[in-house]
């Protein structure tokens, strides 16, 4: 019988159309009165209306990969005006800001996604540094009110939606080959696929509205994924090739199916799991042909990297690996590197 461990996370959820008018009663649940706001210019009117005077400072434009120069400037508001707690409403970046101000001025967060990137339901946090991203993982991080309003992602951008449910669903997809797994968490990580696989091919169709809604639950079952079992090789190159430059989002988009490729033969029921959920034979090549249908980018170069950053990645990737079913080499991190630089099918 298969040994493991398993730890419950108390995190409140709130899932439901039209649940976004609950921010400030939620923020009251959890006795804050002194609110540091992290959100973008798309929601943050409508955020501070609902929170009212316990807005006490506010930054409303976030970067991706969390910038140590941005948590700096933003610590120093929030320190000078004595908050008790954060409030994030938009997607991974704003929660990954409100993640890595409570390390340093530990308080409650509550956070409402507006993309599906499931990073508000784990306690991993990111930051970056002269150019290289350095993750971690801390109870102190995890949101401890999550509000999911489907109405929050009808008019995200198609391609940012998509984008978006790939990131989600690389979460899941790893959960199934951590070695710090559970039969409970591989259940969750199958259903997530399913969902997230589904509504991703009918983004913009007539029921596109109960798709997002799908992709929405999908995203909080890939966030409980990420926060219940350990990263491998894929969120190792994503957060490599973050340290370049390149959109979070859109990379895991491109490197998904290629690392599935990379672990199918290592990880024979996660292969058999994601079979399952993609109604496929052939997971990888199926999860590349979804993401090029949706019209999104297919490959590094469409993203800015170059052929000449491939030695400095590799070394990058290869420091300090997290653990993986395939052996991470030099050699085998170049070729997933080349073949995602040039859009080859994945597994040919």
């Amino acid at each position: 019988m298969t040994t493991f461990e398993f730890t419950t996370r108390a995190t409140r959820v709130v899932f439901g159309d039209g649940l976004f008018h609950t921010l400030a009663a939620e923020t009251q649940r959890l006795g804050l009165r002194r609110v540091h706001l992290i959100t973008s210019p798309r929601w943050a009117e409508a955020a501070s209306t609902q929170l009212g005077a316990s807005v006490v400072a506010c930054t409303p434009k976030v970067a991706q990969h969390v910038p140590i120069e941005d948590v700096d400037t933003a610590s120093r508001e929030g320190d000078s005006n004595q908050v008790d707690g954060y409030v994030a409403v938009g997607g991974g970046s704003a929660i990954g800001l409100a993640k890595a101000l409570t390390l340093r001025n530990p308080a409650p967060i509550l956070a409402v996604p507006t993309t599906f990137s499931g990073s508000e339901m784990s306690p991993i946090w990111g930051i970056t540094e002269n150019g290289i991203k350095v993750t971690g993982r801390s109870e102190d991080a995890a949101p401890r009110t999550v509000i999911y309003d489907p109405q929050l992602v009808a008019g995200l951008p198609r391609q940012t939606a998509v984008t978006s449910t790939v990131n989600a669903m690389a979460h899941a997809v790893e959960a199934l080959y951590a070695d710090d797994g559970s039969p409970l968490i591989a259940l969750i990580a199958e259903e997530s696929i399913r969902l997230l696989a589904g509504a991703v091919t009918r983004f913009g169709g007539p029921d596109d509205g109960t798709a997002r809604a799908e992709a929405l639950q999908g995203a909080w079952l890939a966030g409980i994924c990420l926060g219940s079992a350990s990263m491998a090789l894929h969120h190792k190159i994503c957060h490599t090739l973050g340290g370049f430059g390149l959109p979070h989002a859109e990379t895991h988009s491109v490197m998904l199916p290629h690392v599935v490729a990379y672990n199918t033969g290592a990880a024979p029921d996660a292969s058999a799991a994601l079979e399952r959920a993609l109604g496929s034979p052939t997971p990888a090549a199926a999860l590349q042909t979804i993401i090029a249908a949706a019209g999104t980018p297919t490959t590094l170069r469409q993203l800015g990297f170059r052929e000449s950053d491939i030695d400095r990645a590799v070394d990058l990737a290869t420091r300090a690996p997290y653990p993986n079913p395939a052996p991470i080499t030099a050699d085998g991190i170049r070729r997933l590197l080349l073949n995602a630089l040039r859009g080859t099918t994945p597994g040919a």
